[in-house]
């Protein structure tokens, strides 16, 4: 099965994991270096990014569809 990033997984994990998402933190003007600590679902509310956008766009660029 595909693996497939949530809400739950850590910022820092995320870019660790799968460091072409790095650009897609950038256009949701995330804080993914000193705010990276925290939960997908903490940085997007805490930087007013869609949760929801967020997470389609993360898994499409981890399956190379972006």
């Amino acid at each position: 099965m595909a693996e497939i990033i949530t809400k739950d997984l850590i910022v820092n994990e995320c870019i660790k994991k799968y460091p072409n998402t790095i650009g897609v933190f950038n256009k949701f003007n995330m804080d993914s270096c000193c705010g990276g600590a925290v939960s997908l679902e903490k940085a997007a509310k805490r930087d007013g990014a869609n949760i929801d956008e967020l997470l389609k766009v993360l898994n499409k660029t981890i399956k190379g569809e972006v």
